[in-house]
């Protein structure tokens, strides 16, 4: 407890010292947080990234084995199997129902997809807001050395200047990881989309077994041609 004590007061010296910016810069850090743990939380609950049984599933139904794509696909933990799964049962000429696939498969990136908003912003928000400290802190710095007139003490300035940039410096700690935790958030979701396309374009696109099936009879090509 103790140390937590310790922590809590030294959160209030600098919130003190930097004044209100430093302490909407403590919010957004905490909003921050929160939201990169719920994430996390949210996409291993969804199974982002652990598609091998969906991947298997797809493949043998590739592969013209439609049993063994159903019993695979029913071991699958992916956020994308139900959707895998109506595409299992739609006609491929149904262009009705790939549509309501595709927005299905949509709908589920965009709910994987909420609060990325948030942290862009808290990305290019907080170090303007350090700035905008660090902008007042000199002003009120360069005034009390204005104040002081002709016994002027250099401590006072550089004190001043210390305080000014310590809200720069918290702006861009809070923003940097931000930044840096969005971007795999987005590489892990571009994968996503990129494997959903990939899955739903091998069910629903015609195979050569059905390409050849839809030649009349009669009318084939000889092997001679």
């Amino acid at each position: 407890m103790s140390g937590i004590a310790a922590m809590i007061d030294r959160l209030n010296g600098l919130i003190a010292m930097g004044g209100p910016v430093i302490a909407m810069i403590a919010v957004l850090s905490v909003g921050t947080l929160a939201v990169i743990l719920y994430k996390l939380w949210q996409f291993r609950a969804s199974g982002v990234g652990r598609h091998h049984a969906l991947r298997a599933a797809v493949t043998d139904w590739d592969h013209g084995e439609t049993a063994a794509a159903h019993r695979r696909l029913a071991t699958s933990r992916s956020y994308l199997a139900p959707v895998i799964a109506r595409a299992f049962a739609v006609d491929p000429r149904d262009t009705v129902a790939t549509r309501r696939l595709m927005a299905e498969a949509e709908a589920r990136f965009a709910r994987l997809e909420r609060g990325f908003r948030f942290l862009d912003t808290v990305a290019q928000v907080a170090p303007l807001l350090g700035l905008f400290g660090t902008v007042l802190g000199m002003i009120e710095a360069f005034q009390a050395l204005q104040s002081a007139g002709s016994q002027v003490d250099p401590s006072l300035l550089a004190g001043g200047i210390w305080v000014a940039l310590l809200t720069t410096a918290a702006g861009l700690a809070v923003a940097m990881p931000a930044s840096v935790v969005l971007s795999w958030f987005e590489s892990r979701m571009a994968e996503e989309r990129a494997l959903a396309d990939h899955a739903l374009s091998m069910v629903l696109g015609p195979d050569g077994q059905e390409a050849q099936q839809a030649i009349p009879e009669g009318r084939a090509v000889p092997a001679c041609a």
